[in-house]
């Protein structure tokens, strides 16, 4: 037995690395990344901003003033705390982090969430070492809430994630079931709303209606990718503990600096917002045009398209070899076997997308 096989845990061996493909040369539709860029005089603007920040010194601790502006441009309330990440990811490991363990009989703290949904929930859980639980959504994608409420009885799980909108599937889960789900959670409930953005209905303004409510935000989709900054907004009590596991000055200087920068001028990224919808909705009706494909109706910056049986993985690599990059979903089996992902580009890339996807049909 090798030094790694007997001391790195099974459970990590047994993993794959999350693979991010090599885009370049290609039309970058894989990630749901914003595709435009800031106009140049902003870029001037913002130069100016970041020469003036003192890379020999550490940031601030609790990013402060970042903290303020984003309360303001996410509506978070008033009586709500805020936690910030580097990414969402980093505080999903946080939450988990911290909730990890076992109870006073012994059992370990399990993770609850839906399947298909955003696949570091249950990475992240694996890395805890705490049990996953995947529940299947219907076949429309909706929630079984039968089968929800039965598994939170059985399970008692610690955290509960759910995507609003979902991802990869792209819909908006039912109100009431996500409140009913809440309302029987013996833990918390984190309402990720990483495409906020593009759906505009939310839970944030409902925090204070419950004591074991969390919203999760990011930058990303709006068009801040590269700054890797996620936010979760709920009760002090909560947040104070999540704290604790948070490693010193996670938000790097420039990260604050930028996302200040570019809160104060959200209106550039509002419209570009505004545009993406317009393009996904005129992408989503040329897919549905075509014959023997499923487009589906998206709340998110992506759509998710099941092709015909067998052909996902035949049209994806051709796709890419012709220099469009999207995401290939048909490995990951059940309700996504011959399903393909595109995020919404720009008019010129979703036109040279579909020119090559009809090709191969």
């Amino acid at each position: 037995m090798s030094k790694v096989s007997k001391w790195i845990r099974p459970e990590i061996q047994a993993l794959s690395a999350y693979h991010v493909p090599d885009s370049s040369d290609t039309i970058k539709l894989d990630a749901m990344e914003n595709p435009y860029r800031w106009p140049d005089d902003l870029v001037e603007q913002w130069l100016d901003v970041i020469r003036d920040v003192e890379l020999n010194r550490y940031p601030d601790p609790g990013a402060q003033v970042l903290k303020q502006h984003l309360r303001i441009a996410m509506d978070v309330p008033d009586e709500s705390e805020i936690l910030l990440g580097n990414g969402s990811d980093e505080l999903i490991q946080m939450i988990m982090m911290a909730m990890s363990g076992n109870d006073t009989a012994g059992n370990t703290h399990s993770v609850l969430s839906v399947e298909p949904g955003f696949v570091m929930y249950k990475m992240i859980a694996t890395f805890m070492g705490m049990p996953y639980i995947g529940i299947p959504l219907n076949d429309d994608f909706s929630l079984d809430e039968t089968e929800l409420l039965a598994a939170i009885k059985e399970h008692q799980p610690a955290v509960i994630f759910l995507a609003y909108p979902n991802n990869p599937t792209s819909n908006l889960f039912d109100e009431k079931t996500i409140r009913n789900i809440i309302a029987a959670a013996p833990g918390v409930v984190v309402v990720d709303e990483a495409y906020h953005a593009f759906a505009e209905k939310s839970f944030m303004p409902i925090l204070k209606e419950y004591d074991n409510l969390l919203v999760m935000r990011t930058v990303s989709k709006m068009g801040l990718a590269g700054l890797r900054l996620g936010l979760l907004a709920g009760k002090a009590e909560w947040l104070n503990e999540f704290d604790k596991v948070r490693l010193p000055y996670n938000i790097n200087i420039l990260t604050q600096a930028s996302a200040e920068f570019a809160i104060k001028n959200i209106d550039t990224l509002d419209k570009q917002t505004q545009q993406i919808c317009v393009d996904r909705e005129s992408l989503f009706n040329e897919l549905s045009l075509i014959k023997n494909i499923t487009p589906y109706s998206s709340q998110a910056n992506f759509i998710l398209v099941r092709v015909a049986e067998g052909q996902a993985d035949r049209m994806f690599d051709n796709l890419k070899e012709q220099g469009v990059l999207i995401k290939n979903l048909n490995s990951a089996g059940g309700l996504l076997k011959d399903c393909l992902r595109v995020t919404v580009g720009t008019a010129e890339e979703n036109k040279k997308f579909l020119e090559l996807f009809k090709t191969e049909l």
